[in-house]
């Protein structure tokens, strides 16, 4: 009869906790911050997958680790989001809420799975000011922290980190704010521990714009963002409620062909 090796539940989570933490690292960074109006997140990633993303209308999702795994979460937030939405108010929909639930589900498949989650995810809800900002970051764990208004995941975080501990400034405008993202990821990863420089090819940006009603959610790409790169200022595309409809045609129907009667017009051939 074989018998089983035995492993103590320490040296289990300590060994899930690495395995984890070694995925994470693998991957590209992300940063998440505050400024004078509203939150930008940005991430390094070379592909078309997204790494940022909206879940409802003041609350953003960003994430590194593996892809498959931090999309699952986020679908599973959006729902969670549009069915509390649906069934109370959509000021009921907080990133609070959403950020203990992701919290809940992560405890459990760390704890009770053989494999963890090899991912690390922040959610963030805008405020009316700067104030009132919220940032959450949740590790493969499901440890919960509430950050001071920015943060950087993946696996050079610290280093990150420390770039946006000294530069960051609310009251910074949107170029201003990505200059400061940008040079955080470009602070690791070079050559012999060199800088790098980035560029919009190379990086996935977007914010929560405060100033803006319902979906705050926008992505900044093109040349919207190739003129913030160079410094200038923020342009963003009018919201779509502001839109004027177009006039109808000419000669499109007023009167559905449905609608006429058939059986009376009988009767008149008749």
């Amino acid at each position: 009869m074989a018998m089983q090796f035995y492993a103590s539940p320490e040296q289990v989570q300590r060994d899930r906790s690495e395995y984890a933490r070694k995925g994470i690292a693998r991957g590209r960074s992300a940063v998440v911050l505050t400024y004078e109006g509203g939150i930008l997140l940005v991430a390094e990633n070379l592909t078309s997958l997204r790494k940022i993303s909206e879940l409802y209308d003041r609350i953003g999702f960003a994430a590194v680790g593996r892809y498959n795994e931090f999309e699952s979460l986020r679908r599973a937030g959006v729902r969670m989001a549009d069915l509390n939405g649906l069934a109370y108010d959509r000021r009921d929909v907080t990133g609070r809420a959403l950020a203990n639930a992701y919290t809940q589900t992560l405890g459990a498949i760390f704890s009770e799975t053989q494999k963890p989650y090899e991912v690390e995810i922040c959610v963030a809800q805008v405020g009316a000011d700067p104030a009132a900002d919220e940032l959450y970051r949740i590790t493969y764990d499901g440890s919960v922290m509430d950050e001071p208004g920015f943060m950087a995941m993946g696996g050079s975080a610290e280093a990150i980190s420390t770039v946006l501990k000294e530069r960051h400034d609310v009251t910074a405008d949107l170029a201003t704010a990505l200059a400061v993202a940008i040079k955080g990821l470009g602070s690791v990863g070079g050559e012999n521990g060199s800088t790098r420089e980035l560029g919009a090819a190379q990086l996935e940006v977007a914010v929560l714009d405060r100033r803006r009603r319902g979906r705050t959610f926008r992505r900044v790409s093109g040349a919207a963002l190739e003129s913030l790169l160079k410094g200038g200022k923020d342009q963003p595309e009018p919201e779509r409620g502001d839109a004027t409809a177009p006039a109808p045609a000419d000669d499109k129907p007023t009167i559905s062909a449905a609608s006429v009667d058939k059986e009376g017009h009988e009767e008149d051939k008749k």
